[in-house]
């Protein structure tokens, strides 16, 4: 990676963060007022639609979030190249400010084979931990594991995007703020309700253990 990891946005565009509607007018060849009409011929097939170059899906930071950066680097990589206008965002500054930010190990942009398949380890080992949690086979500290991850995924979240609208905010498109808004808000709110969840799943987990229990030992009553 060079040492200043910028991009080029693509100008004409409504922006990376926003998807692309396939929509066009499809204009068939009619004849002048003037001409004379024509004998009716078979029927033909109109012609194709014109195929515009569809706009790259946002991808999707952990638990759904949007990555701002990986956004633009895929617009930029399917964008000619003479439409191209400087992006501001320098990611090794960011690393620097940041170094130890689950941004860089789970979402910032590569290409590497090994490195996306590393990532998607990490994912699925996530994923199966929290398959266990909802059905309450998880052990306490797992559980507790989980939680924490989670809370440090939105707590690294609203570190990095807020970072960004810090050193690059007055910089950026009007539609990569507010994303980058709506991420800090999304992750608050979801560090505001761990707490519960991490309660609800606790409970849920000691009643299915004493369901357990009542049941290896006949339903727990006494003759």
């Amino acid at each position: 990676m060079s040492t200043r990891a910028r991009w080029k946005l693509p100008l004409g565009t409504a922006g990376v963060l926003v998807l692309a509607v396939g929509a066009w007018l499809v204009f068939g060849g009619q004849a002048p007022d003037t001409a004379p009409e024509a004998p009716p011929v078979a029927a033909q097939a109109p012609a194709p639609p014109p195929v515009f170059a569809s706009t790259p899906a946002v991808p999707r930071a952990k638990d759904g979030g949007l990555d701002l950066v990986g956004a633009a680097t895929a617009q930029v990589q399917a964008a000619p190249q003479e439409e191209a206008g400087p992006y501001p965002v320098d990611l090794e500054a960011l690393r620097a400010k940041l170094p130890g930010n689950l941004y860089w190990e789970n979402d910032a942009p590569t290409k590497d084979p090994e490195e996306l398949r590393r990532r998607e380890g990490v994912k699925a080992k996530w994923n199966a931990l929290y398959g266990k949690v909802l059905s309450n086979e998880a052990t306490e500290a797992e559980v507790h594991q989980y939680y924490e991850y989670r809370r440090q995924v939105s707590e690294d979240a609203i570190a990095f995007a807020t970072t960004v609208l810090q050193d690059y905010g007055d910089q950026l498109p009007s539609e990569h703020r507010g994303l980058l808004e709506l991420s800090v808000n999304m992750h608050r709110t979801r560090l505001a309700e761990l707490p519960r969840q991490e309660s609800d799943a606790l409970a849920r987990r000691e009643a299915h253990a004493q369901r357990q229990r009542e049941w290896r030992t006949g339903g727990g009553r006494q003759p």
